[in-house]
């Protein structure tokens, strides 16, 4: 069985694909940086168990979805699981980030795993058998100043993974939204927010998160928030008047 995994070559994506790895299964690796994902699929095979496809797309590109799709299709891949891991996030006021960098937040998080569900999961529900796991956040439960199109792309992961999973069951495919709190990645780096609060309060293990994900996804749950302070800022945001769960998200994303 083969598991597509996007964003593969850091962070949660790589750790995932080692899981994935571990327990024999093999692997459509897809990202950027070329040269990292080969080393990533040379180390993977090399325990002579699975074979590691690379696919080098810039899903910031409107074509890049169907172009991995399509070029599955014609070599005759079947994806089993599919892994919308890859995605990114901008910091600052709303007003003061560039167009071009908030659209490319939204391709990636939100129009390209869309695309990626949508076109996989009609092979799967035509065989009566998948599992899809898009990675969204705790973010996903509050707005959140500062990093306001980040959150709301994970919000949307979140909405449309829970409903998708509702249209889908007992057909056979499973849809699964893990939502990790702040993981030690070269995520908060690229956004710029490594000296906020939220990161300066720790962050969780790649490895520890991919692992629950993994998990969660075979299970069949639907929502999966690895770590108890992560389970219970989930619930009390949900539950917290929304004026005061975005202040709070607001202060935790303040860079110093």
């Amino acid at each position: 069985m083969t598991a597509l995994i996007t964003g593969a070559s850091v962070g949660i994506g790589y750790e995932l694909a080692k899981v994935f790895a571990e327990n024999g299964h093999d692997l459509v690796l897809v990202a950027r940086d070329q040269p990292r994902l080969e080393q990533v699929a040379t180390e993977l095979e090399s325990g002579g168990k699975i074979k590691a496809r690379v696919l080098a797309k810039d899903l910031s590109h409107p074509n890049a979805s169907r172009e991995i799709f399509d070029e599955l299709m014609r070599e005759s891949v079947q994806v089993d699981f599919l892994l919308n891991n890859a995605g990114f996030g901008t910091h600052g006021e709303f007003s003061q980030i560039e167009l071009d960098a908030d659209l490319r937040l939204l391709q990636v998080n939100i129009v390209a795993l869309t695309a990626l569900t949508k076109l996989f999961i009609r092979e799967m529900l035509a065989r009566g058998r998948g599992r899809i796991m898009n990675v969204a956040s705790t973010a996903a439960f509050q707005p959140g100043p500062l990093m306001a199109t980040y959150y709301a792309s994970k919000a949307y992961v979140l909405s449309l993974s829970e409903a998708v999973a509702h249209e889908v069951h007992g057909r056979g495919v499973s849809i699964t939204a893990l939502c990790p709190g702040p993981v030690n990645t070269e995520f908060q780096k690229r956004a710029g927010i490594q000296g906020s609060r939220l990161f300066k309060g720790g962050a969780m293990d790649p490895r520890t998160v991919a692992l629950a994900g993994y998990r969660g996804m075979m299970r069949g749950q639907r929502i999966v928030v690895p770590g108890f302070s992560n389970q219970l800022l989930a619930k009390t945001s949900r539950l917290a008047p929304r004026r005061l769960a975005t202040f709070i998200a607001g202060k935790l994303n303040e860079v110093h």
